[in-house]
């Protein structure tokens, strides 16, 4: 049989979760503290989630019940910017009482980074993994603003 044939038995169109749009959490309880970097980090979970939740709900038909991916690629994300600009700060070899070794938040940002791309999969957000998202059921409702016209 060819690649990409369709067979009943090998296919399944999955799992159907109720279409409740995500609700965004509030990011000063989910993270809290008190620091410049807590409320930058914050700030930067709120802007991806208004950037690229809504996008989800439209093109992949993300519901309230799949919101922890999104929470927690919101948040994964904001804490990678919050290394990198750390790094960039203190720079990527550090002085200590023992000489000079690499700064702790490259490893931070090493781990960060992998579950980025795990999540980044996991909601089609790259180039390669959108191609694997079909759109929703009822994708063309005459919605004018409808990406898949």
């Amino acid at each position: 049989m060819r690649e990409g044939t369709f067979r009943e038995d090998r296919n399944s169109e999955g799992v159907r979760f109720a279409p409740v749009d995500p609700v965004e959490p509030d990011w000063k309880e989910h993270l809290p503290g008190r620091r410049k970097d807590d409320e930058m980090v914050r700030r930067i979970a709120s802007e991806t989630w208004a950037r690229i939740v809504p996008q989800l709900v439209r093109t992949a038909g993300l519901t309230d019940t799949q919101r922890d991916t999104a929470v927690d690629y919101c948040v994964t994300w904001a804490r990678l910017v919050l290394a990198e600009r750390r790094m960039s700060i203190e720079g990527l070899v550090v002085s200590t009482e023992r000489g000079n070794v690499k700064s702790p938040w490259t490893t931070i940002a090493h781990q960060y980074r992998a579950h980025f791309r795990s999540l980044v999969g996991e909601l089609g957000l790259s180039p390669a993994s959108a191609t694997r998202l079909s759109p929703p059921e009822g994708g063309g409702d005459g919605d004018e603003d409808d990406p898949f016209d």
